[in-house]
């Protein structure tokens, strides 16, 4: 019989049925679509949760990074700084204002945008807005990036897709800059199958956000549309989903910091082993739990070996600038992204794993020195 199989992040639903009672609800008064109360509760729940002003509940994580870009004014021609480090949804936006990404490198201390990377890139370019990403929960030193960018009066967009749940000196990652971006993807903390949230204090700008997300559908009593809409909003159905799940996101959070807290006791003596920081100012959630493996064990020795045993694990994400589609574009630093993609993995970091499942992967890692 094969070994059951364990997956790096997949949907965890709440034990006690939170999301059938929001979705029954839905049935029930027929909301099934577009809109509907779900929607409304889990746009004001999750701004509370998050301490932030306002919120718009859309279809993707995707899409609330492009209506992030289109608040922040970006437009045809304009520069973007965008960490490098990353997927390409905190990237693809861009070009889909018809824009042009400047990738900024990475840095040893956060493996996220560097403070030192980025000065230089203002120093050759004038960027309509700066996206940087917390990656795997992990926070970016926002004080500092904040700093260069409000010397230049440059919105900064933070990606929060993999950091719901995590703080960067006891405020909500996604809440810092001036406008946050979430995912709700079926590998993420929390899940609405597919989904996203785009926050700020700027109500304002959030109310033309969700206009623009409607389809840009002006106030008359026949279809009338004066802007370029999408149709982004996420649907009553999936908000229910959402609202079950962020009762359980604190256990989320504290199961996923459990699960590092298991492998770095077992692994972290292993040679060339190294995990990912975790800085003073950084309580992250923890999304997955990723090493640096720089001796003889290398990255794909880990991932061929889980993969034997049908265990997931991954490698970190590929820096853009290395991609095939942007090669072409500029990128700003010394080459760290590079290197961690090169020497990092992502370990299976399921809410769903037993200790037997850890020590399971533990064993096989450990077999490997």
């Amino acid at each position: 019989m094969p070994h059951k199989k364990i997956h790096l992040s997949s949907p965890h639903m709440s034990n006690e049925g939170y999301e059938m009672e929001y979705v029954k609800e839905a049935f029930d008064t027929n909301w099934i679509a577009p809109l509907g109360n779900n929607v409304n509760e889990f746009e004001q729940e999750f701004a509370e949760k998050v301490d932030s002003k306002s919120a718009v509940a859309l279809s993707s994580g995707t899409s609330a990074m492009h209506l992030a870009l289109k608040a922040a004014g970006v437009g045809e021609g304009d520069i973007v700084f965008c960490q490098s480090l990353t997927f390409a949804a905190s990237t693809n936006p861009i070009i889909y204002q018809n824009a042009t990404p400047v990738f900024i490198d990475s840095d040893y201390e956060t493996w996220n945008m560097c403070p030192k990377a980025l000065e230089q890139a203002f120093e050759q370019y004038n960027p309509k807005a700066v996206i940087v990403v917390h990656l795997y929960g992990l926070s970016a030193n926002m004080d500092r990036i904040l700093e260069i960018c409000n010397k230049y009066n440059v919105p900064v967009i933070e990606d929060a897709a993999e950091s719901l749940g995590s703080y960067y000196k006891d405020k909500h990652t996604g809440t810092i800059g001036d406008y946050g971006v979430f995912s709700f993807n079926g590998n993420k903390i929390i899940t609405t199958s597919g989904g996203g949230m785009l926050v700020s204090d700027n109500e304002e700008r959030i109310d033309k956000a969700r206009f623009w997300a409607s389809q840009a559908r002006d106030k008359a009593r026949h279809y009338q549309h004066s802007e370029l809409g999408y149709n982004y909003r996420l649907s009553n159905v999936l908000a229910g989903i959402g609202r079950g799940q962020l009762k359980v996101l604190d256990k989320r959070v504290e199961q996923k910091k459990y699960i590092f807290d298991f492998y770095k006791k077992e692994l972290s003596d292993l040679p060339g082993v190294q995990f990912m920081p975790i800085n003073e100012w950084n309580d992250p959630n923890c999304w997955l739990t990723c090493i640096l493996t720089t001796g003889k064990v290398r990255p794909l020795d880990i991932i061929e070996a889980l993969e034997n045993e049908n265990i997931e694990a991954r490698p970190l994400w590929k820096p853009m600038h290395l991609q095939p589609y942007y090669e072409g574009y500029d990128f700003i630093g010394e080459g760290v992204s590079d290197w961690l993609f090169k020497n990092g993995v992502c370990l299976p970091s399921d809410t769903k794993m037993t200790d037997e499942d850890l020590q399971r992967v533990v064993e096989i890692i450990k077999g490997l020195w």
